[in-house]
């Protein structure tokens, strides 16, 4: 029996790049090609497109709006930002916006993307195979209605880890009073709540590049992937973003101070998502991350305990 390929839709304004990739891809999927990002968009309404890998610097639609239209339109779809040009903008807006698998930049490595658009097309095809499986359990049951975010945000648990604490108060305010707000002043508290909580959101103000924190998010996604994480931070760093992105799978990144309206909206999807993420392991997959590209060469000492403690958690909570 033959056993259908994934569907990838490469969108690059260059003919030239989608000959690369189509001589690069071929035969491992079926293979969509479109200088037109408003094609793209089209395509993915009309047909089931399993992976998309879009350009970010196109004329007329940039890629991150080619990624947002195809989650409103297709959320099964995985979703790939392909570009040889970081600028923050389009780095914050395609986590933000398009809430992409992965940051892949020109030039590529070959191995490393396939490797990349081969685990997405896993993913979206199992995906895929559930939502049809939903639509016909619900075509033969009565349809019940979503819960209400309220309903959903009840005993969830989020920690803000601020030197201050201006952020938690603000988080606080925006939240509806079932969920619980703690606040760590350090790193250490943070992991502390983690390892004695399910901790469903992260608020992290990261305000340097290097250090224990980013590291952190990245090394809790790994052993939390139900756990979603929110990054307020003054850093107008596209290498910080991207690194988070692919190795921490970052919900959300706010520059500071973050728009009200923003982190209300971010805080209730993410607490939204962390209920599905709960109850989905077609959906934890989707929040799979690479490996770090730069691991620390030791983990300082002082840390050990908790993510001691916070590995235990996590595997008795899968037992």
């Amino acid at each position: 029996m033959t056993v259908a390929l994934p569907s990838v839709l490469f969108v690059d304004d260059e003919e030239r790049i989608l000959r690369s990739l189509r001589m690069l891809f071929r035969g491992r999927c079926e293979i969509l090609t479109t200088t037109s990002g408003r094609e793209a968009i089209d395509w993915v309404r009309q047909r089931p497109v399993h992976v998309v890998v879009s350009d970010q610097r196109m004329p007329g639609v940039s890629g991150v709006e080619v990624l947002r239209a195809v989650a409103e339109h297709s959320p099964a779809t995985m979703r790939v930002l392909l570009t040889g040009y970081a600028d923050m903008d389009a780095v914050t807006a395609s986590v933000n916006e398009g809430e992409i698998y992965r940051f892949v930049e020109k030039p590529w490595n070959g191995p490393y993307l396939l490797d990349v658009v081969d685990q997405a097309a896993r993913v979206a095809v199992r995906d895929f195979a559930a939502a049809a499986e939903r639509a016909e359990a619900a075509r033969r049951a009565p349809i019940v209605a979503a819960p209400p975010v309220a309903a959903l945000a009840i005993a969830a648990r989020v920690v803000v880890l601020d030197e201050a604490a201006a952020i938690a108060a603000q988080v606080r305010e925006l939240l509806p009073d079932a969920v619980h707000v703690d606040h760590a002043r350090d790193l250490e508290g943070a992991l502390d709540l983690l390892a004695e909580h399910d901790v469903a959101v992260v608020v992290a103000h990261l305000s340097s590049a290097g250090g224990d924190v980013a590291d952190a998010l990245k090394q809790l996604k790994r052993l939390r992937p139900a756990t979603l994480a929110i990054v307020i931070s003054p850093l107008r760093d596209s290498r910080l973003v991207i690194g988070l992105i692919n190795e921490g799978q970052i919900f959300r990144f706010l520059l500071q101070p973050p728009v009200r309206e923003l982190l209300r909206r971010g805080l209730i999807a993410a607490l939204e998502r962390h209920a599905e993420l709960r109850t989905s392991a077609n959906l934890l997959r989707r929040h799979e991350v690479e490996p770090a590209r730069a691991e620390p060469a030791t983990m300082p000492g002082r840390l050990l305990n908790y993510w001691r403690r916070i590995r235990e958690a996590a595997t008795a909570r899968i037992g």
